[in-house]
C-alpha cells in the first residue's frame, strides 16, 4: 500500500490552486513552475479533477483553473479518489480471495486499515491544508545580518528590535 506521486501531486496542485484562486483563474503552467510538476502530468490530473467536478476551467486569455466547490467541501480523499489513486492495503483489492480464493487470516486487519485511512483523509479538508500553508508562510523567521559575523536566523521581532535600537 502506497500513495503514489499521482495522489501526492494532485493534493499539492490543489493546495497551490487554493492559495491563489482569489486572484482569478490559476494556470497549470504557474502551478508547474512553483511545484516542479510536469505540465503534461498536471494536464492529465486536472482533466480527472474536472471530470469529478472539483475544479472548473476557463479558456482563453486570462484563463486557467479555479475550485468548483468551497475548499471546506473538498477533502483529501475526494482529491485522491478523483485521480484514481488506489488506497487499498489488502492483497485482494477487497474481494476476499487473497488465500486460494478464500479470505486470508489478516484480511480484516488490512480492511480496517483501509477504513481508517479513508476516514482520516476524508476528515482533512483542502481548506485545512491551505490554512496550514498560510500559517507556515507567516511563521518564517526573519534573517538578521551581523556585520561582525555570518548571517543568522532570528525569531520574528528580534530583527525589528535591533533595527529600531540601531536607529535611535
Amino acid at each position: 500500500m502506497r500513495l503514489t506521486t499521482k495522489g501526492r501531486f494532485a493534493v499539492t496542485a490543489m493546495i497551490d490552486l487554493g492559495l491563489r484562486q482569489h486572484r482569478g483563474p490559476v494556470t497549470l503552467a504557474g502551478i508547474s513552475q512553483r511545484q516542479r510538476i510536469s505540465l503534461s502530468y498536471l494536464e492529465q490530473l486536472f482533466a480527472k479533477l474536472r471530470r469529478h467536478q472539483l475544479v472548473e476551467s476557463t479558456r482563453g486569455p486570462g484563463g486557467g483553473y479555479r475550485l468548483a466547490k468551497p475548499m471546506e467541501s473538498v477533502s483529501v480523499a475526494d482529491i485522491i479518489f478523483a485521480v484514481d489513486e488506489p488506497l487499498d492495503a489488502t492483497q485482494c483489492a477487497g474481494k476476499e480471495n487473497c488465500d486460494n480464493d478464500q479470505r486470508c487470516m489478516t484480511h480484516e486487519l488490512w480492511a480496517s486499515l483501509n477504513r481508517q485511512m479513508i476516514d482520516f483523509l476524508d476528515s482533512v479538508s483542502l481548506r485545512d491544508l491551505v490554512e496550514q500553508q498560510k500559517d507556515r508562510a507567516t511563521q518564517t523567521p526573519a534573517v538578521t545580518v551581523n556585520m561582525d559575523g555570518p548571517a543568522r536566523r532570528a525569531p520574528r521581532g528580534e530583527a525589528d528590535l535591533k533595527e529600531s535600537s540601531a536607529v535611535g
